[in-house]
């Protein structure tokens, strides 16, 4: 069974998205978990705060009730720092839930510290009477505020040990979750490079190869068709099962009729330092190129078209469009196209083959011949001027004034 590559890749980018959403949440909850640190540094320096205000000097009682004034302020401000601390942390309020439960703790904080504030305010002041009263009261007060922050202390404790496992589980399904996407899509991919490979081959060497995926099984298919052009085998280019000169002339009488009110071009193609006189290759690996350009030039073929192998490096393309622009922008995705084909030697040295092509747009009152010559003398002009490029007759026309 073949398998799409579209609906591969949009599984892969839709598992991708689901893991870039679970990690940005992750380091959401990450990010609130700094306030775990911030909260129990806050609940401690409360604690010393605390501590501090019962052994405040009472022989300068001035001194002491400034000191108490700002300490006091300082723990109110403290509560208020954990209440705006907590809208990050994220697993706290979402997953945990325990929202009600800590803003009620907070509020329990407040209240024995206002009450602390007032004993403590009472025990600090001239008046010297009921002093140890006032002293145990002072005592009783810090006592319950200091046994309030150690429970939420054990309570944030206990909250980050639930934090970490949830942690630790979501750590394990993302590593899983990733480990089985990587696997899995590294053999698709794998798959799909390897028909790209099929296709990128001079030669089909490869004989017993099942095709993986749709899209390149059709590319395939369509590469290895043959054009119907004539039952006549002397019409055939015997290397690359395309029209010979002969053929050309036979197709195009035949299709000349279809073009209805279309632009006709002739385009004449040579591959670049490729002659019968400057043989670089082997004979069987200049077949196998010549018959790869011949299939490449054929994807672009449509029903008005023809294209032929003219000459031992020439090729000969007589395409029908709705305008001289669609014309040349086809012409020059077959020059592209041709460019961008992978060819390796014998030896695995990479090589690279090129086109140079003259177009010319065909007159109604032209006859085919005429249209063909026009061409190469284009083409003449462009191999003159560059390589791997397509000049036209204006550019010719533009030389000569």
């Amino acid at each position: 069974m073949k398998h799409s590559i579209n609906k591969i890749f949009n599984n892969l980018i839709m598992i991708l998205t689901l893991i870039t959403m679970i990690s940005f949440f992750l380091g959401l909850a990450i990010y609130g978990q700094n306030s775990s640190s911030s909260k129990i540094n806050n609940l401690n320096m409360q604690k010393s705060i605390l501590s501090s205000l019962t052994k405040l000097n009472k022989e300068d009682v001035e001194l002491a009730i400034i000191q108490l004034n700002g300490k006091s302020t300082q723990l109110h401000y403290e509560i208020e720092k954990l209440k705006a601390v907590y809208q990050y942390d994220y697993l706290g309020q979402y997953f945990l839930n325990n929202s009600n439960e800590y803003l009620a703790d907070l509020n329990e904080l407040s209240l024995l510290t206002s009450s602390f504030n007032q004993k403590a305010s009472l025990y600090y002041t001239k008046e010297s009477e009921n002093e140890d009263i006032k002293k145990q009261e002072l005592q009783k007060s810090y006592s319950y505020l200091a046994n309030h922050i150690n429970s939420l202390l054990l309570k944030e404790l206990s909250y980050n040990q639930k934090k970490f496992y949830l942690f630790e589980k979501v750590a394990i399904l993302l590593f899983a979750l990733l480990l089985v996407v990587t696997i899995w899509y590294r053999k698709r991919l794998q798959l799909i490079y390897n028909d790209i490979l099929f296709l990128y081959a001079v030669e089909n060497n490869k004989k017993g190869y099942g095709v993986f995926s749709e899209e390149i099984d059709a590319i395939s298919l369509r590469m290895k068709r043959k054009p119907v052009i004539s039952d006549n085998p002397a019409m055939i280019d015997t290397v690359t099962d395309i029209n010979n000169n002969k053929g050309l002339m036979h197709s195009y009488a035949e299709k000349k009729g279809m073009k209805d009110s279309n632009f006709t071009s002739v385009t004449v193609f040579e591959v670049d330092n490729f002659s019968k006189s400057n043989r670089v290759f082997s004979q069987d690996f200049t077949q196998a190129i010549l018959k790869k350009i011949a299939f490449t030039m054929t994807l672009h073929e449509q029903a008005t078209d023809v294209i032929a192998r003219t000459d031992y490096n020439q090729f000969t393309l007589v395409f029908s469009r709705a305008s001289k622009e669609q014309l040349f922008k086809d012409m020059e995705i077959i020059r592209q196209s041709i460019s961008e084909l992978k060819f390796r030697t014998p030896e695995k040295e990479s090589v690279q083959i090129t086109v140079t092509g003259g177009l010319v747009i065909k007159p109604n009152n032209t006859n085919l011949e005429e249209s063909i010559r026009q061409a190469k003398e284009v083409l003449e002009h462009a191999k003159s001027t560059g390589r791997n490029k397509i000049s036209q007759l204006s550019d010719v026309a533009h030389k000569h004034f």
